[in-house]
């Protein structure tokens, strides 16, 4: 059995994340893709977060739909479907990476789950991963860099 797999188009695993998903440029979410969720997968949970900022959030998305390999475009929007949860610059929707200083990782983690989370509002990183917690299946992360010029 495959391991589930989170990838991306726009950078490999531990690769700078390209301009213009960040502040610095169109601050729009990568396009990202994953297979071998384990079988009874109904919905997948996406958190993205910036460990070298104590865990800085800057993507909340749950309730994506179910099954082995699923699939986020380029330029996910605040208003689309699958819904997203507030970041922590109290924003709902990517909030692309800006660091002040240095070189930071960004920790994309999918949680492939046994059910929807069917949280509503705006949830935190911190609700959705409490949800999931309750119905993990698996679980991956995807890391990648960024340093601002």
């Amino acid at each position: 059995m495959t391991a589930m797999m989170l990838t991306s188009p726009s950078f490999g695993e531990g690769d700078p994340i390209p301009i213009r998903h960040t502040c610095d440029g169109e601050d729009i979410s990568p396009a990202l893709s994953w297979q071998g969720a384990p079988a009874g997968t109904a919905g997948f949970a996406l958190v993205v977060d910036d460990p070298d900022a104590r865990g800085w959030v800057h993507w909340v998305v749950y309730d994506i739909p179910g099954g082995t390999a699923g699939y986020l475009p380029e330029d996910v929007r605040p208003t689309d479907r699958p819904p997203q949860g507030v970041t922590d610059s109290g924003r709902i929707g990517w909030g692309g990476p800006c660091p002040p200083s240095g070189t930071h990782r960004y920790e994309f983690t999918l949680y492939a789950l046994s059910g929807p989370i069917g949280l509503t509002g705006a949830p935190t990183a911190a609700d959705v991963r409490t949800a999931a917690a309750k119905m993990l299946l698996a679980q991956t992360t995807l890391t990648a860099t960024y340093k601002r010029r």
